[in-house]
């Protein structure tokens, strides 16, 4: 982790962390067992959640991205602060292609904050961290949040 992410403190609301427990509740996980919740805040200030969805042909759809989806189904297009919340006591990153989809969407200010089972902060970091010399629009010549 980066000097300038351990220097800052963790916080996370209480708002925040009973909507991302919420919303992995929610999670159709009859295959994986392996719940998943995300929650995330736009630079409006407005707050969208989404939770994994599996499919018998093991093609479903991550918490990440079904919260993202809610966000852009909404005209939005830039996310603030996102929270991943797993179900156990160990960090539940997001995967591979979440962290793709969420780089559409950040800014260099973009926060990532991964939750414990229970809600807590266990980590956070920046979009170069979680996904560093990332590929995006902007690579294609097109308007990105990123620059």
């Amino acid at each position: 982790m980066s000097q300038s992410t351990q220097e800052t403190a963790i916080a996370v609301s209480d708002d925040i962390r009973r909507a991302a427990l919420d919303v992995r509740a929610n999670a159709y996980v009859p295959y994986s067992d392996h719940p998943v919740g995300a929650v995330l805040i736009s630079d409006s200030g407005r707050t969208y959640a989404g939770c994994n969805v599996e499919s018998a042909n093991y093609k479903g759809l991550c918490a990440e991205g079904s919260a993202i989806a809610a966000l852009v189904s909404n005209g939005e297009r830039v996310i603030k602060e996102i929270y991943v919340i797993g179900p156990g006591a160990h960090l539940c990153t997001p995967c591979g292609d979440c962290r793709q989809r969420i780089r559409e969407f950040a800014t260099v200010d973009t926060r990532i904050v991964v939750l414990d089972g229970d809600g807590a902060p266990l980590k956070q970091y920046r979009m170069d961290e979680l996904l560093p010399d990332s590929f995006g629009p902007e690579n294609l010549d097109k308007r990105s949040p990123m620059g």
